[in-house]
């Protein structure tokens, strides 16, 4: 896979790095792995006939979350002979689609009785006739081992685009919430006791903001994808709850909107509060492991995948002191170069992210300023992303460019606003970012 050259503009910075003879390396390596290719194609020609039904179903992710966990046992939330009622919205439509559970940070068993999915109506209903049961295997229950998730079998079910889908769990045994993520910024449901995973509707015992067990959903018709990580900017901290007003929904809005039959690609949210580039931090695991760590997991395992959007490395400074804050430049620069070079292997392109103003901030100091500025520095001449975004110019107040526009800002000081993530995602360019797609 080649990468196209970028035009360079304001607030959107890029290049595109080639080297004399590359393409003819490029050729070469083609041209030798070709032959091994050939011969293993025709001793698995057999097989490949009966692998065909799933080889050609091209499944794209069109939605997603991190799982993180586990929480301190005082307050992880458990679920006992009831139905969870899990609300996500789809960036791209399909005719097919499956959902990805997980117990990947649970330390014991967990056991599904049934799950269903339907499109919401509002609330907790779910619109009459569109329940479909899902299965695991064939069958209607299953049991996920601790680390482990699970994929559910193919469901027709024809969805459109930004769809409310309603995915209710019933679990019979106690189910603690130890694999989460934390923010949904979404209202979810719990039952009364009882299996109403196939109901229209139920009486809730309870409402909460967290998306517990659940990881992924995808989409048959091949469908290129774009994976936005990173930290709280990326999950949606101080947007509006129930109205999908992350910068990632705001792109996958005006990606259909701008680009019309070019823009179906999904767009996965993989964003978590709290979350670092180099560091887990042991004391708040709902903060889930360091991208490095999850990178392979919540990255390069999302089906369809053709690009990733970056944009980490605030909460590594904000969280540093001492000599750790004096080598973080540094250090930082170290791990955008680990996911550059392992995104790369995998041939997708990277678009990364200027860390975001904080004057104001709680945890602002001169000296974790210095480090962001000297940081933002390195990003923007070192031309070792294949396209940079420029957010801090985007979210910056002229007339004080070490905090965010007033007009921006969601109280805090560093997380944006409704309109500072719309603006985010305006800062993005469709142009490159669908010819990276190719």
């Amino acid at each position: 896979m080649t990468f196209p050259a970028f035009r360079a503009s304001h607030p959107f910075l890029s290049h595109s790095q080639t080297s004399k003879g590359a393409g003819t390396d490029r050729g070469r390596r083609r041209f030798l792995l070709g032959a091994p290719a050939l011969a293993g194609a025709l001793a698995l020609a057999p097989r490949a006939t009966l692998a065909q039904s799933w080889r050609g179903d091209g499944w794209s992710a069109t939605w997603g979350c991190a799982p993180a966990g586990p929480p301190p046992a005082a307050s992880t939330t458990s679920f006992s002979g009831q139905t969870v009622r899990m609300i996500v919205r789809t960036s791209i439509g399909g005719n097919r689609i499956r959902v990805r559970l997980t117990n990947e940070m649970g330390s014991a068993p967990l056991t599904i009785g049934s799950a269903q999915v339907g499109l919401r109506s509002s609330g907790q209903a779910v619109v009459a006739g569109s329940n479909h049961p899902l299965t695991f295997g064939g069958r209607s229950a299953i049991t996920i081992q601790p680390g482990s998730p699970a994929l559910s079998d193919p469901v027709y079910f024809q969805v459109a685009p930004f769809s409310d889908l309603a995915i209710s769990l019933y679990f019979p045994g106690n189910a603690p919430g130890t694999t989460i993520h934390r923010d949904s910024w979404q209202t979810n449901y719990v039952s009364t006791a009882g299996n109403f995973a196939a109901n229209t509707t139920f009486t809730i015992s309870r409402s909460f903001a967290s998306w517990p067990f659940l990881s992924e959903v995808d989409v048959d018709g091949g469908a290129p994808c774009v994976v936005a990580i990173g930290d709280s900017i990326t999950d949606g901290q101080g947007s509006t709850g129930n109205q999908n007003r992350r910068w990632p929904d705001y792109l996958a809005r005006r990606i259909q909107a701008e680009l019309g039959t070019a823009g179906r690609m999904g767009v996965v949210n993989r964003g978590i509060a709290g979350n670092r580039l180099l560091l887990d931090d042991p004391n708040a695991l709902l903060a889930g492991r360091d991208v490095l760590e999850r990178f392979d997991r919540d990255v390069l395992a999302t089906p369809g995948i053709r690009a990733m959007i970056v944009a980490i490395g605030i909460n590594d400074i904000v969280y540093a002191s001492g000599t750790a804050l004096s080598e973080m430049r540094d250090d930082l620069i170290a791990g955008y170069r680990q996911l550059i070079a392992r995104a790369h292997a995998r041939g997708i392109p990277v678009l990364g992210a200027t860390l975001p103003p904080m004057a104001g901030f709680v945890y602002y100091t001169a000296a974790r300023e210095a480090v962001r500025q000297s940081t933002n520095s390195w990003l923007r001449s070192a031309n070792e992303f294949d396209a940079l975004i420029d957010w801090d110019m985007v979210l910056r107040d002229p007339s004080s460019p070490t905090r965010i526009h007033p007009d921006y800002n969601s109280r805090d000081w560093l997380h944006p606003n409704d309109a500072g993530y719309q603006a985010l995602a305006a800062a993005v360019p469709l142009g490159e970012l669908s010819a990276m797609l190719v």
